[in-house]
């Protein structure tokens, strides 16, 4: 037994329809990789322009949020500056006042401009030159302090330097340009003071606060590694958002797209169902009068043989009409059941009996391993009708003359109830098995043997077993025939009522007493 799958057809049409939507992925990641390649090329630091202004956002926000500590700093220099060098003390702290300020300033300003307006590399070579001020106003602090004749002021410079040091690393860790122009001051500073003394004690200071210097750059390194890797991260789970949203979006489109084109299609098939019907039906009466001869014989023998096949096409159409409609309603969800007690025995029994004359006319046997105690099923008895008689058609259909079909009805290991319709006829290749069970498609063996169909009778008898909650299963190999499975779930298997024993009461036997006759001994059955 082999469906009627069409062979091309679909594929194509899907490979059409995917193209353009390959096609715009393509073009917007392009796109995206051309507008990322301009930032990093206008990039002063080779970072997208997204990733470099927040970093210099972070900047500015560090330098605001630690103002108040900065101040206190600069007064504390500025403070002990003036138990070494008292002279220049007031010089000194103003210095570094102003150049603490000026960084609290220039941040607060970038802070209130909007993106779009910022020029990122006027702003990245302002922050840098605000830090090698604010390097500069400490290595002034720090050469006065070398100057003064004091033992004591050594542990001073070297606390001062690392203080400042760390500071600054820690704050201008987004701007690794701005790290290392705050810190050379300081170790320009300390180097000069090593080559104007000439002393050991000043070589081994200088040392000590170049090495802490080295230790807190790499440390600033770590800090923007670390925040470029989030910021990466980020934009990459905003870009994942984005897609799922577009996506979500498109899919939300395309279903409003596909349930207005599926009403639209119920509105004409409802239509065209009644524009069809009405001449076809006229068709068909009228070819089955001349066919028939009902009012007189035709002069020519010929003429009622127009008429038979008239009536056969005509017949052959509304079927695939009624056929086309049943599929439309079942992919819609407007199939709408009327759901009775129904045995499938005696079903399976009409159908083989419909089917009987064709096979008898291709020397076709067709046998019945039915359960006859199989209780009834809860379902709809036109659509089991109509899977049965699909799947014994296309039996019946494609299983050379002198073959065997065989007929089986049972239970399910759940507790549901089966029909396999089974023959030894040819076989379907396993790669025509999704063609067949697509609407409209035709096997090899239906083009080659030219049989006549709508390869509508599969995707049919899928379509209304899943309605009733059951499953379809097809198998079949080359050369080995081919079995059609169809189940019903157990919740539609209806449990046989069992007997009820009623006891006569009082009263009857009373009345039963006093009319004469014999009172019931014993019980009486009621199913």
């Amino acid at each position: 037994m082999t469906g009627e799958p069409a062979a091309g057809a679909a594929p194509a049409e899907a490979s059409d329809q995917g193209a353009p939507t390959i096609d715009a992925r393509r073009r917007r990641k392009v796109a995206q990789n051309m507008r990322t390649a301009r930032e990093r090329l206008t990039s002063s630091v080779g970072l997208e322009r997204s990733f470099e202004l927040e970093f210099l956002r972070l900047f500015a926000q560090y330098r605001i949020d630690a103002a108040i500590p900065l101040i206190v700093l600069a007064a504390a220099g500025g403070f002990a500056a003036s138990w070494f060098v008292p002279g220049q003390a007031p010089l000194i702290a103003s210095v570094i006042a102003i150049a603490t300020g000026l960084m609290i300033v220039l941040s607060r300003s970038l802070s209130r401009q909007r993106d779009e307006d910022l020029a990122l590399g006027r702003w990245h070579r302002t922050f840098v030159f605000g830090d090698a001020l604010f390097g500069a106003s400490w290595a002034l602090l720090v050469m006065a302090l070398a100057g003064a004749n004091d033992q004591s002021t050594g542990a001073f410079v070297l606390f001062v330097v690392l203080m400042v040091s760390a500071v600054t690393a820690m704050l201008s860790a987004t701007l690794p340009a701005a790290v290392y122009a705050g810190l050379a001051p300081l170790s320009i500073a300390m180097l000069v003071l090593a080559f104007l003394t000439r002393e050991v004690g000043a070589g081994l200071l200088a040392a000590m606060t170049i090495s802490a210097q080295v230790f807190f750059v790499f440390l600033a390194r770590r800090l923007y590694s670390s925040a470029l890797a989030t910021l990466r991260s980020r934009a990459e789970k905003d870009k994942l958002f984005h897609e799922l949203e577009e996506a979500k979006a498109n899919s939300d489109e395309a279903r409003r797209r596909a349930e207005e084109a599926n009403l639209a299609k119920s509105r004409f098939l409802a239509t065209m169902s009644h524009e069809l019907r009405t001449p076809l039906n006229a068709i068909l009466g009228f070819s089955e009068v001349m066919k028939d001869e009902v009012f007189g014989k035709h002069t020519s023998d010929t003429y009622r043989e127009y008429s038979a096949d008239i009536h056969a096409s005509g017949r052959h159409l509304l079927n695939l009409i009624n056929e086309i409609l049943d599929l439309s309603r079942v992919e819609a969800g407007r199939y709408e059941l009327n759901e009775e007690a129904l045995r499938l025995a005696y079903l399976i029994d009409d159908c083989r009996h419909m089917v009987a004359l064709r096979a008898r006319a291709k020397e076709q046997a067709i046998k019945a391993v039915v359960d006859p105690s199989l209780p009834s099923v809860w379902a709809d008895e036109r659509a089991i009708r109509q899977i049965v008689l699909n799947i014994l058609s296309n039996a019946v259909k494609f299983t050379p003359p002198g073959g065997e079909i065989v007929i089986k009805a049972g239970w399910t290991s759940s507790g549901g109830q089966y029909v396999s319709i089974r023959d030894n006829g040819p076989g379907i290749p396993e790669e025509e098995i999704p063609i067949i069970m697509s609407s409209f498609g035709r096997g090899s063996l239906a083009l080659k043997t030219a049989e006549q169909g709508s390869g509508l009778g599969l995707p049919i008898v899928k379509g209304l077993i899943e309605l009733h909650g059951g499953a379809f299963q097809l198998r079949s190999a080359p050369r080995e025939g081919t079995e059609v499975i169809v189940t019903l779930p157990a919740s539609r298997v209806m449990d046989a009522l069992p007997a009820v024993d009623v006891e006569p009461s009082q009263s009857e036997k009373d009345a039963t007493g006093r009319s004469g006759k014999p009172a019931a001994s014993g019980k009486t059955r009621a199913a």
